[in-house]
């Protein structure tokens, strides 16, 4: 099995890694209310949980 000669440094390691660049995810915007969200995620708005454009909860007020 092969072995490295020497040990890779932690800034070498690094270097090789910085192409990998955050990205920005992707919203969507609710058919029933027009607000802004993640695909394929639920989302409050006004006291209630949408989900494709449908109301799922509403909140509870103790």
């Amino acid at each position: 099995m092969a072995h490295p000669k020497s040990k890779t440094s932690k800034q070498r390691k690094r270097k090789r890694r910085t192409h990998y660049k955050a990205e920005a995810p992707t919203l969507g915007v609710c058919q029933t209310t027009g607000q802004a969200h993640l695909l394929h995620r639920a989302h409050w708005h006004e006291g209630k949980l949408y989900y494709k454009g449908k109301v799922v909860m509403e909140q509870e007020i103790d």
